[in-house]
């Protein structure tokens, strides 16, 4: 058997993490002095006023390992393979945190992948690898195909503004853009696990007309992309990308994640990103 581990930043719902028996670790927000965790004690709306209330940005912390070491015990109890389907190392420390646990399971088999993603596209991943797990597929199939899939996704971002990355230190190679050019509304991709510019526009809505000619052009028009839309705040905005994805590609299911408050406290919000998966 084995057992799928992720977190909050994949954006999946805590209770659809739980109905999948998807074991789900949360991302710690801090405001000044106060943590919380942001699969039960702080939640985008709370969060968002929060934000908007605050004199200073919040910062983000990787789960602690100790939350990890339960998990690892009952897979242990239950003899399971586990795999940790973690977020781009470079832009989080949770890849840290569940490898700092599997030390003390120096017995089991603990599999910690670098998705090198982070929201929807990480999500698509970890929902890939409970279906395996689900199929029967052993721990090398589902880790071997997850990492096939994960190096055909293509990660797209239209942010409102490139301050909060820029504060944050996630900016990668759109640091380029900072400076003069705040008002501009940039395109950035995740690529090799961070954030890297594609092109600016002086609107959101001329970047977002462009972000969907880029999909349209390289994502396969097939359910098996696994198009999802993400978005924080701007869920209408992502319903009508959503919307127009499922017409001009012919895609049934255009799934839309809300992006959670580790994510949001790095880019802002008002962001809109898409991912998808190439077909080779």
């Amino acid at each position: 058997m084995v057992k799928i581990v992720a977190d909050t930043t994949s954006g999946i719902l805590a209770e659809e993490a739980r109905k999948l028996n998807i074991a789900y670790i949360p991302q710690i927000i801090n405001f000044g002095e106060k943590s919380y965790r942001d699969d039960t004690e702080i939640n985008n709306a709370t969060f968002l006023k929060m934000l908007a209330a605050s004199t200073e940005l919040p910062t983000t912390a990787a789960p602690p390992p100790a939350l990890y070491s339960p998990i690892y015990q009952q897979a242990h109890e239950n003899n399971e393979t586990v795999l940790v389907i973690c977020p781009s190392a470079l832009v989080s420390g949770t890849i840290r945190s569940a490898t700092v646990a599997a030390q003390d399971f120096p017995e089991d088999d603990i599999r910690i992948i670098d998705s090198k993603s982070i929201g929807g596209g990480l999500a698509s991943l970890v929902l890939q690898a409970h279906d395996w797990a689900k199929e029967g597929k052993n721990a090398d199939e589902i880790e071997s195909g997850i990492m096939e899939m994960a190096g055909r996704e293509k990660n797209y971002f239209v942010v409102d503004t490139l301050e909060f990355l820029h504060r944050g230190g996630r900016i990668g190679g759109a640091k380029a853009l900072f400076g003069s050019m705040l008002q501009i509304k940039p395109i950035l991709k995740l690529e090799n696990g961070q954030a890297e510019p594609v092109e600016s526009q002086r609107t959101q809505k001329k970047a977002l007309a462009r972000l969907i000619e880029i999909v349209k052009a390289e994502c396969p028009h097939s359910n098996d992309s696994y198009l999802c839309v993400m978005h924080g705040d701007s869920l209408e905005k992502a319903q009508e990308l959503a919307a127009t994805f499922s017409e001009q590609l012919g895609i049934h299911t255009v799934r839309i994640f809300d992006l959670p408050p580790a994510f949001l406290t790095h880019t802002g919000p008002g962001i809109l990103g898409v991912s998808f998966f190439t077909l080779d």
